[in-house]
């Protein structure tokens, strides 16, 4: 299947309007006692909240070369367990299902990509500035499919910092990553700066750029999405879905110009 930017746009909008008026009558139905919606959507902006979630997170990237185009999902669990009175330890695992056409020219290809495991170590409370962070290890692991994967392990730190304040949360993850056979196939350093504003109703208006620099290759990707998210209910589950496009500020040669991202996030309030 391809799409091109209009189509884009609209299928953004689409979702977006669909889960917006979808959600304000599922709220309404909300039974007394239900987590309050505003309060799951701050959770939901902060990386590091005590908030066990499984986003499903659809992606769409074109045009790569000529005619080449990505289909993909990252499935998403993130798992906060208390190891202490005053810490969090917060597992984000990131698992992709692509499949691509003519992103190597003439070929296309399926299956499973490489794993991120990142695990952040967190006070529970911010700092008395209202400071929110955690640190901790990142791991490259090679469980992609051919041509699909590196076929190497990757090792390095990562870290989030961030502020939640009135309706706005503002903040930054990072992470390195180190090819650890010592080839240098791998080196590349993360950095992913994100700004959200609650809009009310569950709903919320998000920013972030996911811009990655390989330090092999001298070259920066740097896509730049915008989406909005709504938390609802579905029968008794709690939810988001959010809808974006985004745009490539920097790409190496031959790759992707604009991309669609959509995700539904199952959601485990304790």
């Amino acid at each position: 299947m391809r799409f091109r930017f209009p189509d884009l746009v609209a299928l953004a909008v689409a979702a977006a309007l669909v889960s917006v008026s979808g959600a304000a009558g599922a709220q309404e139905a909300a039974p007394a006692g239900a987590p309050d919606a505003d309060a799951l959507a701050m959770k939901l902006a902060n990386p590091l909240a005590a908030l066990i979630s499984l986003p499903i997170q659809y992606n769409y990237d074109e045009t790569f070369g000529e005619d080449g185009y990505k289909h993909y999902v990252n499935v998403q669990p993130v798992i906060p367990v208390s190891i202490s009175e005053d810490w969090n330890l917060i597992s984000r695992t990131i698992l992709p299902i692509i499949y691509q056409e003519d992103v190597i020219p003439g070929t296309d290809q399926s299956g499973f990509g490489d794993i991120l495991q990142s695990l952040f170590f967190s006070p529970k409370a911010p700092t008395d500035a209202g400071i929110i962070w955690g640190v901790g290890p990142a791991a490259l692991l090679p469980t992609g499919s051919s041509d699909l994967g590196a076929d190497t392990w990757a090792l390095g730190p990562t870290a989030v910092v961030l502020k939640q304040q009135g309706k706005w949360t503002v903040g930054a993850l990072a992470n390195h990553l180190e090819d650890v056979s010592g080839d240098a196939e791998i080196s590349t350093t993360l950095v992913q700066p994100f700004v959200s504003y609650a809009l009310g109703k569950g709903r919320t208006l998000g920013f972030n750029s996911e811009s990655t620099y390989d330090w092999e290759a001298g070259q920066w990707t740097a896509p730049v999405n915008l989406k909005v998210s709504q938390v609802m209910k579905l029968g008794r589950q709690l939810v988001s879905i959010d809808a974006g496009v985004r745009g490539y500020l920097d790409a190496p040669t031959g790759g992707p110009d604009w991309g669609l991202r959509l995700t539904f996030t199952l959601l485990y309030p304790r």
